[in-house]
């Protein structure tokens, strides 16, 4: 079972610059949806990478679904040799992607994001609108699933005056 609040306390104490997406930041946005994971698009930069590595160090990051014993050193060098890592830690299911289908970078998503409070915990997240934009664009059967509450959601948010 993820531990949301304690991995999304992780990254940032460590001073990771993070976007939440996927399945938590559709529960943020009033979502009735469960999600297994953590899916977040960090920023490449080299002092984000080094602190996404110093931060996630000491929580036992493997690669998810990889047999156990497979040599996997969790480092700098190892983030930046790739862009997007499926992991298991101690705290659950981390996806840390560099990129997203329909949305790009983390500078590309940054100006369609907004702060929500997950767990008490100020948190970047992708607005609804790109979310929608993002699960469409990645065509996943469980993503068009969710499209119709989520967009059901901004139309119920567009009709209040919000």
């Amino acid at each position: 079972m993820t531990e949301f609040e304690k991995l999304l306390r992780v990254l940032k104490e460590g001073g990771v610059e993070f976007i939440v997406v996927g399945g938590v930041a559709a529960v943020a946005h009033g979502s009735a949806r469960l999600t297994q994971d953590l899916d977040v698009v960090y920023s490449r930069d080299a002092e984000n990478i080094r602190r996404l590595a110093d931060a996630l160090a000491p929580r036992s990051p493997y690669l998810r679904g990889a047999p156990p014993g497979l040599p996997f050193r969790w480092d700098q060098s190892v983030i930046q040799r790739g862009l997007n890592f499926t992991l298991t830690t101690d705290l659950g299911d981390l996806d840390l992607l560099g990129e997203i289908t329909g949305g790009g970078r983390y500078e590309d998503l940054l100006p369609h994001t907004i702060v929500l409070e997950l767990f008490g915990i100020g948190c970047r997240c992708l607005d609804l609108e790109w979310l929608i934009r993002v699960k469409r664009a990645a065509g996943r059967p469980r993503d068009l699933e969710a499209l119709a509450e989520l967009e059901a959601l901004r139309d119920e948010g567009a009709g209040s005056g919000d």
